[in-house]
């Protein structure tokens, strides 16, 4: 009877089938790190050290953004708030809860909160909050209902493509400087309209490239 397969059919066969393993695990691992909230970024939301409530403070307690994050007008950085702002009404209010107890431990010993970052870009990316909020880039345009989160989470992949897109068709993100940290805020017409109305009476010029923001 003739042979139908080589001698070395078998092994060409078992290399064949530890590929296919190795391949379809590798493919399986990529997808799982890829897809991981860390890795894709939108949904992130890290535990922090303290259990802060922005739904609470922002939301029903109507904290302006600006009480926390003081430097959101003036520097590019959207500071974190020192232990002293928190103390200013957790030195009266629920004064004696164990949840913020490493607050009190931070104001007596000077060590500052470790605070998790929630919306990261990378080294390579130049962004200005005072340049986006003084034109009447509001908040929730990046950072989402961020008085409406329990817990802090990244809302908008924050990539090029998605920065390119709002830099190409701003109007609908544009609104009243009085409006920029009401994040529930609703317009009473078109809101592209009012905000072309803005660009046009501030003379915003929206960049045709990425070098101005990107470098």
């Amino acid at each position: 009877m003739a042979v139908i397969f080589s001698r070395s059919a078998d092994k060409y066969l078992r290399l064949t089938v530890l590929i296919a393993l190795f391949g379809g695990a590798g493919a399986i691992g990529l997808i799982a790190y890829l897809s991981h909230p860390a890795v894709r970024d939108t949904g992130y939301a890290p535990a922090q050290p303290v259990e802060y409530s922005h739904k609470l403070h922002a939301g029903n307690l109507g904290l302006d953004c600006r009480y926390c994050h003081s430097t959101v007008e003036r520097s590019a950085f959207a500071a974190l708030p020192a232990t002293e702002v928190c103390m200013n009404c957790h030195a009266r209010v629920k004064k004696d809860s164990p949840l913020l107890q490493p607050v009190r431990d931070s104001f007596a010993t000077g060590a500052p909160i470790p605070w998790v970052k929630v919306h990261r870009l990378p080294d390579y990316v130049y962004f200005n909050h005072r340049a986006h909020v003084t034109a009447g880039v509001s908040c929730a345009s990046c950072h989402g209902r961020v008085d409406q989160m329990i817990v802090v989470k990244q809302t908008a992949p924050l990539s090029m493509a998605w920065c390119l897109d709002c830099h190409r068709n701003p109007d609908a993100s544009v609104r009243p400087a009085e409006q920029v940290t009401n994040l529930g805020w609703q317009p009473d017409r078109d809101a592209a309209e009012i905000g072309r109305e803005i660009i046009q009476a501030k003379g915003i010029a929206p960049p045709t490239n990425c070098s101005g923001c990107h470098r």
